[in-house]
């Protein structure tokens, strides 16, 4: 049955309005003229130039210019249309569709915002970990060279030779377990007061004269070099620095500024400062840290020794160490390192057997010149 409905009709010539009767077909919109008469206008020759945003009059046009029009105060004659002749009416728009639109806009919003976050949680670090082996280690030990020398520069090192020497037995010792690793560990010992360490990619491992000096013996700073380790096998800073590179670019993507993305990334990885490892790495580090210890018949309960003892003198201060501070809760580490480690070997080896530990410790007050300005890098 067809539609009927009123509209204001423009002969293109002059200014009148004519108020008109608009009969809705299958083929053609009819208008009933004031004077009686009716105009006939198939589909397919009527233009829309007005209607398509919100709030907009709804124009039709007819014929050649000056053309004939039709305006309507509504959209729903073009639905009307659309369901009369949806053939015909293909190149007007549908009122329809505005929800349909706004609805696959906030669907599409939301599937973005799902997609980053799947990214960032599952995708990005996927990724790093398939991409790690594929990174050459000369690109690593490049890069674990410049992070050394912008977090420990040579000035603030401890350089007495016969005291590092000492602590590089500790360190052979430890890596003796991985014949087949294809790094050269290099320890430094930054003359700070923080208490810290750090591994860099490619072989370099950092500690903080605080640190060392809160060690009572040297099986504890061995638990210590041996978490540490294993960020450098297990390849987790190199890791972090894809995942922050890919994080970057992402990001970049999504604001439309692509053009620092690389930059951004690979400064950031360079300076470590905002580089921390994720739960997963710190307990690998951990369990395989303490495996390490065991393979080579060192006492593993000197690593939660030295862990409690920190933790401990954190409940004294107004915050953890930040040795402490990017690892994962205390409590739940030593529980699980003590589970692991079992019952004290009975003949675990010791390390550097006749020395004195603490004057080995104190290298950095003993070296010549006196202690160097104590300076506090920005560590991970």
């Amino acid at each position: 049955m067809p539609i009927s409905r009123s509209a204001h009709y423009l002969d293109g010539r002059t200014a009148t309005r004519y108020r008109v009767t608009l009969t809705i077909t299958p083929t053609s919109l009819h208008i009933g003229m004031p004077d009686g008469s009716t105009k006939q206008w198939p589909y397919e020759q009527i233009r829309q130039t007005q209607g398509t945003y919100r709030g907009e009059p709804v124009r039709l046009e007819f014929g050649p210019e000056p053309a004939e029009a039709i305006v309507t105060g509504t959209t729903t004659l073009l639905r009307e249309i659309h369901n009369a002749a949806p053939a015909a009416a293909r190149h007007f728009h549908n009122p329809t569709s505005r929800n349909a639109r706004l609805r696959w806009t906030v669907y599409a919003a939301v599937g973005v915002v799902l997609m980053v976050v799947g990214l960032y949680r599952w995708g990005i670090p996927g990724v790093a970990a398939a991409a790690t082996p594929y990174v050459p280690v000369a690109w690593e030990e490049s890069l674990g060279q410049q992070v050394v020398a912008h977090l420990a520069p040579e000035s603030p090192q401890c350089r007495d030779p016969e005291r590092l020497q000492k602590l590089d037995r500790i360190v052979q010792t430890l890596t003796a377990t991985r014949h087949a690793s294809p790094y050269r560990i290099t320890l430094s010992v930054v003359d700070a007061p923080t208490i810290n360490a750090f591994a860099a990619p490619g072989g370099q491992v950092v500690i903080l004269r605080g640190l060392l000096e809160q060690t009572d013996s040297p099986e504890q700073l061995a638990g210590v070099l041996a978490h540490e380790l294993q960020h450098v096998y297990q390849r987790h800073t190199t890791k972090a620095i894809l995942e922050q590179t890919a994080m970057t670019f992402l990001l970049t993507a999504v604001s439309g500024d692509l053009s620092g993305g690389l930059a951004l990334g690979l400064e950031g990885a360079r300076t470590m400062g905002s580089l921390h490892y994720s739960r997963t790495h710190e307990t690998e580090a951990d369990i395989e840290g303490l495996r390490m210890m065991q393979a080579a018949h060192l006492d593993p309960t000197a690593m939660t020794t030295f862990h409690g003892t920190m933790e401990n003198r954190a409940q004294d201060h107004a915050g953890p160490p930040d040795f402490l501070s990017t690892h994962p809760d205390m409590g739940e580490r030593l529980a699980r390192l003590a589970t692991l480690a079992g019952p004290p070997p009975s003949d675990a080896q010791r390390l550097l057997p006749g020395e004195d530990w603490k004057d080995i410790r104190s290298l950095c007050r003993l070296q010549a010149g006196g202690r160097s300005a104590s300076v506090s890098p920005d560590l991970p």
